[in-house]
């Protein structure tokens, strides 16, 4: 969407800002021997004592309100009873809000205690990855360049897997919206930002293959080799001198 008046901009402020707290106490409350049915419920609890509802529940017929992957998942893990955390799991937490008909979007990675060197290089090279998409992104440049800065960031810092099945997207009159926003890419070539639009960066990295394949649950995607992977997302607005980030 590109934002068309300054009551759109402040719900989206503040449906970004409560899902950006609203994540770190579900990181909070992850522990070990807990569940992510758990977290699920939390997460729903949270949202509607704040005044929000939930973005994810029945979209695409997702079940639970939370997308909860854990090591080799990439993405869009079911948030089920049968997933007990435990000591050094790699744990993505990927929540939405819905608020006043706008949709706001946003997702982290840790781990569940001191990460390996490894883990510890894969979650700080995806997080500065989101970063570095951030600052690329502006009204009039293409998606194609965002992409770009984020797969030349990520080959400069040794060798991971990006992701390329899933991507970014616009958000904000709903949760997926046009363009898609991949994270490799050619400079000067996709779609072009407006000032105001909403959009949603997302890098996904693995170390090993870049190639996923979808569980039989027909929602998780997880690495094809069982590599471990990390999932950044944070939704912002672009305008001509920078990016403003809501979550």
């Amino acid at each position: 969407m590109v934002i068309s008046s300054s009551h759109e901009l402040k719900a989206l402020q503040e449906a970004g800002a409560a899902l950006a707290s609203i994540v770190q106490r579900l990181k909070a409350a992850v522990e070990p021997g807990k569940n992510a049915a758990q977290i699920d419920t939390l997460a729903k609890q949270f949202a509607t004592q704040e005044g929000y509802e939930v973005a994810f529940e029945g979209y695409d017929g997702f079940p639970g309100a939370v997308c909860i992957s854990i090591n080799d998942e990439v993405a869009h893990g079911l948030p089920s009873a049968t997933k007990v955390f435990k000591e050094g799991d790699l744990v993505s937490i990927d929540f939405g809000l819905r608020y006043k008909d706008l949709y706001t979007d946003h997702a982290i990675t840790f781990c569940l205690g001191a990460p390996s060197v490894q883990k510890g290089a894969l979650l700080e090279v995806t997080e500065q990855a989101l970063q570095v998409g951030i600052q690329q992104a502006r009204s009039g440049v293409r998606t194609g360049d965002v992409g770009f800065s984020i797969e030349e960031f990520i080959k400069s810092k040794g060798e991971f897997g990006i992701i390329r099945r899933l991507v970014g997207h616009g958000i904000g009159y709903s949760i997926h919206e046009d363009p898609k926003i991949p994270n490799f890419g050619v400079q000067g070539t996709g779609y072009q930002f407006e000032e105001g639009e909403v959009i949603a960066i997302e890098p996904m990295v693995s170390l090993g293959s870049d190639e996923i394949i979808l569980a039989p649950d027909n929602f998780t995607y997880k690495t094809v080799d069982g590599s471990l992977a990390a999932h950044f997302e944070k939704t912002i607005v672009v305008y001509s001198d920078r990016a403003q980030v809501l979550t």
